[in-house]
């Protein structure tokens, strides 16, 4: 099973779409942007539906908006890994800050592990609703059938509400709306380039680390020293901090070998 999954490894470069078609269709939610799993509690219910019952639903906030009870999720989510021998340290301080890219990367690594369990087939026998209601916090839950209904049912009592406070307010309170809807358009806007420029760096440095890997890989130099070095740091597991300091142990105790060899030579 893939828990070590390497920078280079193709799971790194499952696009946005596919990570939220993937969430949405196996846990029956409608989440439209990747930073609104960030809370933890979709990673713990994605746990729960590989190995079931394993997580303790009654424990997962789905309601969950600072970060205080985001950091409760991840908790939840890290005891399971421990109790499942999962090797993964999980980045929360990062998470739960909300960005997209670290936020990607998490789900994208947790994709690959799910499906090399369950070879990426989803668990019929598996009811994602009725866990939730299960776990007894899934109050403002977006997207799950139940939610789905009050939502819109909310939606439309809103809606005529405010139809009839814009008949009374004229023309000002429709002004004032228009200004708010058109804040944030923008903010929606701007929130999309930022994640297509990070995307596009993402790949931008993807396609840099290719190229000095295939570099490697060139039978004239792949067995030179640099060459192995750098595939040493290029290969390791992502949860593997030394990988830099590995690879400067091999280049010092290459020239060392080579040292000691020259010497003997000489002698």
């Amino acid at each position: 099973m893939a828990t070590n999954i390497g920078m280079m490894d193709s799971a790194y470069f499952v696009g946005r779409n596919e990570i939220l078609t993937w969430i949405n269709n196996r846990l029956q939610l409608n989440l439209s942007r990747i930073e609104e799993a960030a809370s933890g509690a979709v990673q713990c219910q994605m746990i729960d539906m590989t190995y079931p019952g394993a997580v303790p639903m009654h424990k997962v906030n789905f309601d969950a908006k600072t970060e205080y009870d985001m950091i409760q999720n991840y908790k939840v989510l890290q005891e399971v890994f421990n109790k499942l021998k999962i090797d993964k340290h999980i980045e929360v301080n990062r998470l739960v800050k909300g960005r997209p890219l670290d936020n990607l990367e998490f789900l994208q690594w947790l994709k690959r592990y799910c499906d090399s369990v369950n070879g990426g087939i989803m668990n019929e026998n598996y009811d994602p609703v009725e866990r939730r209601l299960k776990g007894g916090k899934e109050k403002n839950l977006k997207g799950s059938h139940k939610s789905s209904k009050s939502l819109q049912a909310n939606s439309l009592h809103n809606s005529a509400s405010g139809d009839a406070a814009v008949s009374k307010q004229g023309k000002t309170g429709v002004g004032a709306a228009s200004s708010e809807v058109r804040a944030l358009s923008k903010e929606i806007t701007d929130l999309k380039l930022s994640v297509d420029l990070l995307e596009k760096e993402r790949d931008f440095y993807f396609a840099k680390l290719r190229d000095i890997e295939i570099l490697c890989q060139t039978p004239e130099v792949e067995n030179h020293m640099m060459a192995v070095a750098i595939k040493k740091i290029l290969y390791a597991a992502d949860a593997k901090e030394s990988a830099l300091e590995e690879a400067q142990e091999y280049i010092s105790q290459f020239i060392d070998d080579g040292e000691t060899e020259e010497e003997a030579n000489d002698d």
